[in-house]
């Protein structure tokens, strides 16, 4: 009894899992995959009949499965495949309310199977062709299961062949041209707020105009009907998603997501995420009209859903939700962690035309960049001017016994890690994961190099010890090493956050940096004069002297007025 009872319990949830119709590890064999069993190798007594013998690129064709009333069936899988190949083409939609769609081979809608165990006699679903391609006759397979030991696998239809209209009814499919461009299905801005909500970065961008706009829509197809038009477009490696929240916080969302597969080609995914983990792929549902466009990394994907908008707190479609939007790479078929995304202000009806406008950015995320810019573009830098070019300038002065020169470097560079650490801190706290991209990976480095720098200095040996000038030098290249790779965290973070059309605090801080390499050069170039200049008069170094101070002072001028601008544009995002 107790060994009878485990392996019922072991078994439930296999049983339930193909009980439910949610059978995508049998998309390529069409085996129900009961442990132990084969399929039967008798004739079947059902049948996968087709409405017509024959059909046009993108026509509808009704799609029957069968059975005597005396031996029902409780399971059943539908794929329709090019005669002779073992891939799905075209797509379903749904006629009965005992099937679902299924997502095979990263194909949305490319298979049909049984919602729930109960008897079946007849089901009856619409199928339809790529709109244009080499198409060619195509049969449909069927896997029929009467009860979990008895099941029959690979039934199919008589072939369905294809009228060419435009060669006199030949049954070879026409070519016309197939342009992969995103305005392929109309993705535009047209219509945003009469007859569609829209939601972009940046801002009320039009993706026919702008390739690097990333833009959504939503259209109800009828003022009463459930029926949704949803597009997306954006540049992107792996793939770009939007869903819906309610909150704006990740977790609880409703995603549809238009990305990369392994063969190349697009695919249009539905995904419940929880919490901060990667989204759960769920069947894709009542979405049909799928339609797909990638061109010079921009993906485009559009589709009519009857789905449920569902969140945990709130379902339906005349609920208000927190639009999202994000992009990101993608591995194998599956999605990475996004390296970009935007949410929006209010909470939206999608039933009701709009356009969503953009949240701004978390004061947590603009006081980490605005400390940032401050610590490594003007105070570090600061810190090591003095401590290079500015000492003859200090001209011996102490105060409580130390050069002025060395008291200010090490103020304004306690500073500077003070900072650090404190945007470290507020990011983290803000976002609670590890957000992934090159971003916080130069920002941990910079973290880490920086603690070892304070580190060292405090151990650091006397000034005539036979070793200092080993600290000497490790000091010097460890805070160059800093310098570098704060700044390329900086770039990386402002492209994170920067919506701007042109992109314009990208170019402020390439601006900023060019400013500051110039700079350098020039304060290097004088300081290798002044060493040989050794044995002048001492006017003449009192005149160098004056020249390093005048250089610095139009260097930090220059320095100021790019934070400023930087600042004031992170405060506006």
């Amino acid at each position: 009894m107790d060994t009878a009872l485990l392996v019922l319990l072991c078994a439930f949830p296999v049983v339930w899992c193909y009980s439910s119709g949610l059978i995508m590890d049998s998309c390529g064999d069409l085996l129900p995959h009961h442990s132990g069993l084969r399929p039967q190798t008798g004739p079947s007594p059902y049948t996968v009949t087709t409405e017509h013998s024959s059909y046009r690129p993108g026509e509808e064709v009704k799609v029957m499965l069968q059975g005597p009333a005396s031996s029902p069936f409780i399971g059943f899988l539908l794929q329709a495949r090019v005669v002779g190949d073992s891939f799905p083409v075209g797509w379903f939609s749904l006629i009965s309310t005992a099937a679902q769609l299924l997502t095979c081979h990263h194909r949305s809608n490319a298979s049909v199977s049984h919602r729930s165990n109960s008897a079946k006699n007849s089901i009856q679903v619409a199928w339809k062709s790529e709109p244009s391609g080499d198409i060619k006759a195509v049969t449909f397979h069927a896997s029929f299961v009467q009860n979990y030991q008895v099941f029959w696998v690979n039934v199919t239809s008589p072939s369905l062949k294809i009228v060419n209209d435009y060669q006199d009814g030949s049954t070879s499919s026409p070519t016309p041209p197939v342009s992969s461009t995103p305005q392929l299905h109309g993705i535009s801005s047209a219509g945003c707020g009469i007859t569609k909500v829209c939601f972009s970065q940046p801002p009320n961008c039009d993706p026919t105009v702008f390739p690097d706009c990333y833009f959504m829509s939503a259209m109800m197809t009828s003022p009463n009907g459930p029926a949704i038009r949803y597009e997306m477009t954006g540049p992107s490696d792996g793939y770009i998603a939007f869903g819906f929240s309610d909150d704006q916080m990740m977790g609880n969302d409703d995603i549809y997501i238009c990305g990369v597969g392994n063969n190349g080609r697009l695919w249009v995914q539905r995904a419940f995420s929880t919490g901060r983990s990667a989204p759960q792929v769920v069947p894709l549902g009542n979405v049909s009209e799928v339609k797909t466009s990638m061109q010079n990394r921009v993906l485009s994907c559009s589709f009519t859903s009857t789905n449920m908008i569902s969140t945990k707190a709130t379902s339906g479609f005349k609920k208000s939700y927190h639009l999202m939007f994000a992009h990101g790479p993608s591995n194998r078929g599956g999605i990475q962690i996004h390296t970009g995304t935007f949410i929006s202000a209010n909470k939206i009806d999608v039933s009701r035309p709009s356009l969503a406008p953009k949240a701004g950015l978390p004061c947590l995320i603009q006081a980490h960049g605005a400390l940032m810019l401050i610590a490594w573009m003007t105070l570090g830098s600061m810190g090591m001017m003095v401590a290079r070019y500015l000492r003859a300038a200090a001209g011996g002065l102490n105060f409580l016994g130390k050069d002025v020169w060395f008291l200010v470097h090490v103020a304004v560079m306690s500073l500077t890690l003070a900072a650090t650490a404190i945007g470290f801190i507020l990011s983290f706290s803000h976002v609670k994961a590890w957000s992934g991209g090159a971003h916080p990976v130069l920002g941990c480095i910079v973290m880490i190099l920086s603690s070892l720098q304070l580190f060292l200095a405090l151990l650091r040996c006397g000034p005539q010890h036979k070793l200092r000038f080993l600290f000497s030098w490790f000091h010097a290249l460890n805070g160059m090493a800093i310098k570098a790779i704060a700044v390329a965290a900086i770039f990386t973070g402002l492209e994170l956050i920067d919506s701007t059309t042109d992109h314009w605090l990208m170019k402020v801080m390439g601006g900023f940096v060019g400013w500051e390499v110039l700079f350098y050069i020039l304060l290097e170039y004088h300081l290798k004069w002044k060493v040989k200049g050794n044995d002048d008069t001492a006017s003449l170094g009192s005149k160098m002297i004056r020249a390093d101070s005048l250089l610095v002072t139009l260097y930090f001028l220059g320095n100021f007025s790019f934070l400023i601008a930087l600042l004031v544009g992170i405060g506006m995002l």
